[in-house]
């Protein structure tokens, strides 16, 4: 949810139980406007929250002029105020954090120990040795994140285009879902690069606009039944649910363009969502 509307943005949320304090809100507000003066972005997100055993992970994005989806910076603070720098993702960085399992600690400094046997020599001479990887905190920071983004982050159909160039920008003449669209999954995206798009047969693509429709649906998700859709406040704000990413709250209200995405969780994807669904 974008910086200049967080106070808002955070109390059509709320009816999901997990929010931010006051304080911690306030000096949110306060701390990215001016990170999105000091580093020179376009526009600046509060991404949402880690939830660690000792501290908390306070995650934000900005965007660089002309480009909404690319071209994203992503950062880290433990105190609301001060902001870190986190690298990009790599597919070899999110496969090596891939064996990590539990609660994150709160602290990026944090190693944990991954131990793997590997098979040294051979014949009668072979034999086992333990092989021991350290992998940093922030790393797997970095790596939940991307995964969060590639699998949760949504938008509503026509909030952004897709120019001749291939930059993605806000689409300013965006005016929100009707609510018969708002209660169609189809009319919301994954908001990230799709490198294997789903292909289409011609009679689909008849129906598609390029420069709208360049992003992956909702409503070819696996395993079905992953996304929660409701209306809230008196049927006013549409509500949509990560039930694979716990935590992660997305809202629209139709006929407008106000939009967004927090994650407040702790960061561990709900590998038991197939069976909720089987015994559902």
């Amino acid at each position: 949810m974008e910086a200049d509307k967080l106070p808002v943005s955070l109390d059509l949320v709320s009816g999901s139980g997990q929010g931010l304090s006051p304080e911690q809100s306030a000096a949110l507000h306060t701390s990215l406007l001016l990170l999105r003066r000091d580093m020179q972005l376009a526009r600046v997100y509060l991404w949402g929250k880690i939830q660690g055993v000792r501290g908390d992970y306070y995650i934000a994005q900005g965007t660089e002029p002309g480009e909404e989806l690319r071209a994203r910076r992503t950062f880290y603070s433990l105190n609301c105020m001060d902001w870190c720098l986190l690298p990009p993702a790599t597919e070899d960085l999110i496969a090596q954090t891939q064996v990590v399992r539990g609660r994150f600690i709160g602290d990026p400094s944090h190693e944990y120990e991954h131990v793997t046997q590997r098979k040294v020599g051979e014949g009668n001479a072979e034999y086992s040795e333990e092989v021991t990887t350290h992998i940093k905190e922030e790393s797997r920071l970095v790596a939940t994140i991307a995964l969060i983004d590639k699998e949760a982050a949504v938008v509503p159909r026509g909030a952004f285009v897709k120019n001749p160039l291939g930059q993605v920008q806000i689409n300013y003449c965006f005016r929100g879902l009707t609510v018969s669209e708002a209660k169609k999954l189809s009319s919301f995206f994954h908001f990230t690069p799709t490198p294997n798009p789903k292909k289409r047969s011609l009679l689909e693509k008849a129906d598609l606009n390029p420069s709208l429709d360049f992003l992956d649906s909702l409503e070819h998700d696996i395993p079905k039944g992953s996304w929660s859709l409701q209306f809230e406040q008196g049927g006013s704000v549409l509500i949509l649910r990560s039930l694979l990413w716990l935590g992660m709250t997305f809202y629209h209200i139709p006929l407008t363009s106000q939009h967004g995405y927090i994650y407040i969780g702790n960061g561990e994807r709900n590998i038991d969502l197939p069976f909720m669904i089987s015994t559902a």
